[in-house]
Order: structure tokens, then sequence, then C-alpha cells
């Protein structure tokens, strides 16, 4: 499995191109949450604009929720509407997939493998993911028993290791991993460790590190840092 680290001054921009790229292919995509992707989906739709492509063709879905209503501050959905859907208009609008966390963790879960089941369980071409300071990705968390799962493409998470400590549903390690490529987008100092745990030269698949997991995973696997979340990677980092 290819790892490629790159690091540059705007990750959010740099992941917005290959949004871009995607999209404008048809592809499926699925998105995450935080700060990072926000910048990455405003990046987006100023490309599309100002290049007028037409992004109808592909399919968006979520890599995982919090099991809150849509329309909630919490709710990934909600950032992803407010920084992308929203400002794309109906007739550039790709179609759309979101997991209904307000359903609850196992029911949530119930419903997005229906969805996904419906949709012919298609082979995602880009997976978005951020990573957390202790080294979690989606809604898997360290030590917890959803990273064992193999047979399902989505999990409930009734107990979050992190704040906002809400119930969680995600896609499962496999389900993630399949994606043609994952990518994972983290800035700022406080990522530093997290990521060296999961991509330097001495980590190793580590269940303390969910993150990790997905490294001898996936079949092409792109971390985007800025130099700050990059630091404690030295030689291992590019830059460009």
């Amino acid at each position: 499995m290819p790892l490629e680290i790159e690091v540059v001054d705007d990750p959010g921009r740099a992941c917005s191109a290959m949004l871009v790229g995607v999209a404008a292919g048809g592809g499926q995509i699925v998105l995450t949450g935080g700060s990072t992707p926000r910048v990455a989906y405003q990046e987006f739709v100023d490309a599309v604009d100002a290049v007028g492509i037409d992004v109808s063709g592909c399919t968006m879905w979520f890599g995982d929720e919090r099991c809150v209503p849509p329309e909630d501050e919490l709710s990934n959905y909600s950032m992803a509407n407010e920084a992308m859907f929203s400002r794309l208009g109906e007739t550039r609008m790709p179609t759309i997939h979101r997991i209904k966390g307000e359903l609850g963790p196992d029911d949530g879960a119930d419903d997005y493998e229906r969805v996904l089941r419906d949709a012919g369980s298609p082979r995602f071409d880009l997976v978005l993911l951020g990573i957390g300071p202790d080294g979690h990705c989606a809604s898997l968390f360290p030590d917890q028993p959803s990273l064992n799962e193999r047979s399902r493409s989505v999990v409930g998470v009734e107990h979050a290791g992190l704040e906002p400590y809400v119930p969680r549903v995600s896609m499962t390690l496999p389900r993630l991993a399949a994606a043609r490529q994952v990518v994972f987008l983290a800035t700022g100092e406080s990522k530093a460790d997290a990521v060296a745990a999961a991509f330097g030269p001495r980590a190793k698949p580590d269940r303390h590190v969910p993150s990790s997991l997905l490294v001898p995973l996936a079949k092409e696997l792109k971390v985007l840092l800025d130099p700050a979340a990059a630091a404690g990677l030295g030689s291992e980092a590019g830059s460009a």
C-alpha cells in the first residue's frame, strides 16, 4: 500500500483540487467534518464557480455523523451544507446521502447501511478523513469494539472517545479502506503527535491509534499536512 505524505502551506486548498477532479468526473466522494475540510469545501465551491464545472453528476457521502439533528451546529452535514451545498445551487447539486444521526447510533447505522446497499454498495473514489489528537478517524475511537467490525459497512458508536461526547454513526475501517484513495487532512501543532503515531517512520498498526490501522488496509493513502502538523515526522514528510 503506497503511503504518501505531503506537507503544504494550505492542506484545505490542496484537497479542494482533488475534490474538483473527482466531482467533475462524476465520482463517489466521502466527506468528513472539521475545520480543515470546511476550508476545502469552501475552496471547492470557489473553484467550481471560477471554471464553471458541472458537479451534479457526483455523489457525496459522509464517513461519520454525530447523533444530532441535521441543522445542529455539531452536525457534519450542517457544516458541509453551510460551506458547500448551500452555495452550489440546485442546478449543480450533487447527489447527497447524509447520515441520519437523529435516529440514534444503532438505527442510524442500520439506515445508512441500507442506503449504501440500495445504491449498489459503490466503491468510493475519494474518502476524506481527519485525525483527532487521540489518533481517531471518522468516529472510530481508540480501543473501542468498532475497530473489530469486519462484516458491516456502518456501525453505531454509543460512547464518543473525545468531545463532543455524543453518540455517533461511523463507516467501518474495511468500508473506508476499500476506496480508490483515502486522504487524511491535518493542520496545527495539536495534531503533530497523532500524525507521527499513525504515519511516522516508527508507526505500526495500533488499536490505540485508529488512523494507523488504515495504513495497511487502504489501496492508496495520502496524508496532507501543514508544517505544524508534520513537525513530528522528521525526514518522512515530503514538502510541496
